[in-house]
């Protein structure tokens, strides 16, 4: 158990604000259909959705960077766009929300990311993703590397959000964590399937269990097998940390030549678990640069992850509610 006092936890939420954190990833772009069903197509056996209402909103990396405005940092996006109407859509969001966007390519030569769901009496229908996984091509990998390095000095921390959607390329990886390291810049990383042992040398590495059971070809059961994946993951990448996320079983952070801590979920009832993940690397990274210890800031995230997986649909964590639930439940064990 984390013991945060009060003292401390205003401490770090004061420490939050104006915190500069670079989000490098697969910015992506989700849209929303609302509407009706009342007749099947007479040009084929499917349903014609009447849509009613339709908004837009951040996903992926995108949705990360949010988390960050909320919590009272000052996010810098970087990735790429394409100049298609979903980018003009992508653009406008980020302008409405004050977050910048210099950080962000247009590239061309493919499309913005973006998932398109189609939903009529509160059932999804049918879900449109346009993206392509290919790697940017060199010229646009050495423009988001040159624009990381020109600012490397105004950040307080990284993350590294990847979707495997072809912005994180070993090569990118690669660049990237050496020129943070070389500055003594804290590194965050949220990582797929692919380029998933590409990540060596970093602050703290964050899978879910189902990545971790991917990428190492077994099913964490009970407490062996978790001490054995997470202790793998640890050796293998040269983390500082390994904070692992177990759904209902809440998280485990993983140090070397420590045993595992184990915290419990913060969900008292589960909604809907999409973007519970960017939440917890935002705020485990706003937390880390706040000057919070791992412990500190596991706990912090465990709780923010908990909290917004009891909301329907992908809900960014706020600072006030975020600190005002914490301290209410460190209130209530004194």
């Amino acid at each position: 158990m984390v013991n945060l006092s009060i003292k401390r936890l205003k401490e770090l939420k004061k420490n939050f604000n104006g915190l500069k954190i670079a989000v490098v990833g697969d910015m992506m772009l989700d849209c929303y259909f609302w509407g009706e069903v009342k007749r099947i197509s007479p040009e084929a056996p499917v349903p014609v959705v009447e849509v009613g209402d339709e908004f837009y909103r951040f996903g992926g990396a995108a949705n990360v960077a949010l988390n960050i405005l909320k919590l009272g940092g000052t996010p810098v996006p970087i990735g790429v766009i394409g100049y298609d109407n979903d980018g003009t859509i992508f653009t406008s969001l980020l302008s409405e929300n004050n977050i910048e966007a210099d950080g962000l390519i247009v590239d061309e030569s493919r499309p913005t990311t973006s998932k398109t769901r189609v939903i009529a009496h509160d059932q999804h229908v049918v879900r449109i993703d346009k993206e392509s996984k290919d790697y940017l091509n060199e010229d646009i990998q050495n423009k988001l590397l040159n624009y990381f390095n020109e600012h490397i000095e105004s950040f307080d921390g990284l993350i590294l959000q990847d979707y495997n959607k072809g912005v994180l390329s070993p090569f990118l990886i690669e660049k990237i964590i050496s020129l943070s390291n070389k500055n003594n810049l804290l590194i965050t990383v949220d990582p797929k399937f692919n380029n998933f042992f590409n990540y060596k040398n970093v602050t703290v590495f964050k899978p879910n269990r189902k990545e971790a059971e991917d990428i190492l070809g077994m099913k964490i059961k009970n407490d062996n097998d978790l001490i054995k994946a997470g202790n793998k993951i640890l050796g293998n990448l040269n983390a500082k940390f390994v904070l692992l996320t177990l759904g209902e079983g809440g998280i485990a952070v993983f140090e070397k030549n420590k045993d595992v801590s184990r915290m419990p979920t913060k969900a008292r009832k589960v909604a809907d678990v999409s973007g519970a993940g960017d939440t917890v690397i935002s705020t485990l990274t706003m937390a880390l640069a706040a000057k919070a210890d791992i412990y500190e800031a596991s706990y912090l995230a465990n709780y923010a992850g908990g909290i917004v997986c009891q909301e329907v649909g992908i809900i960014p964590i706020e600072s006030d509610k975020l600190f005002s639930t914490v301290m209410e439940e460190q209130e209530n064990l004194r």
